[in-house]
């Protein structure tokens, strides 16, 4: 599925984002950086250890890297030549300020994607894993900060958002076709 917004291409795909050709792709990882399991571990796994080294620099400098931050380091091994990485809140039923941390993870890394010239950019569906946010309103959420985005930046030419499975697309299908019919 594919929309236009202002002058960016939205689109949803199905598949692997360590495999995507866009200037950057999003991590969703811990606080660590250190990779871990679900799609920060692919990232790590993939990328090889430069990613991690950019990580443990970043890390030495400035501690965890909080909820809702992103920073930016080479794309290693990738075909991305970089990996935007962001943490996104863990699920406790939405009383603890997560729309507004999953909001500000995404928003986090379409400004650092514009800082550096980037012009495509690749997200996972973040927190949705061993986070446990619900798929649906990650959707809603993701999907309402990067189009509220797009619609005031033109500097990007493409965002995907690369989901993993089919339940994951649908879900995400199912919004964008309400947030832009």
């Amino acid at each position: 599925m594919e929309k236009m917004i202002n002058k960016t291409r939205l689109s949803l795909i199905q598949g692997d984002i360590t495999r995507q050709e866009t200037d950057a792709i999003v991590n969703a990882a811990n606080s660590s950086l250190m990779g871990g399991g679900g799609v920060d571990g692919a990232i790590h796994r993939a990328g090889g250890p430069a990613i991690l080294e950019n990580c443990k620099k970043i890390v030495a400098q400035r501690g965890p890297l909080p909820a809702g931050q992103a920073v930016i380091t080479t794309g290693g091994n990738l075909k991305a030549r970089h990996v935007i990485h962001t943490v996104g809140p863990i699920w406790h039923g939405g009383k603890r300020g997560e729309p507004e941390t999953l909001a500000g993870a995404y928003r986090e890394c379409l400004k650092l994607a514009v800082e550096n010239s980037l012009k495509s950019l690749s997200f996972p569906s973040i927190s949705t894993g061993a986070y446990g946010y619900p798929l649906d309103q990650a959707a809603r959420t993701a999907l309402g900060t990067v189009i509220d985005f797009l619609k005031e930046d033109t500097s990007l030419e493409e965002v995907h958002f690369v989901l993993f499975n089919s339940q994951v697309l649908d879900a995400y299908s199912n919004v964008l076709e309400e947030l832009q019919p």
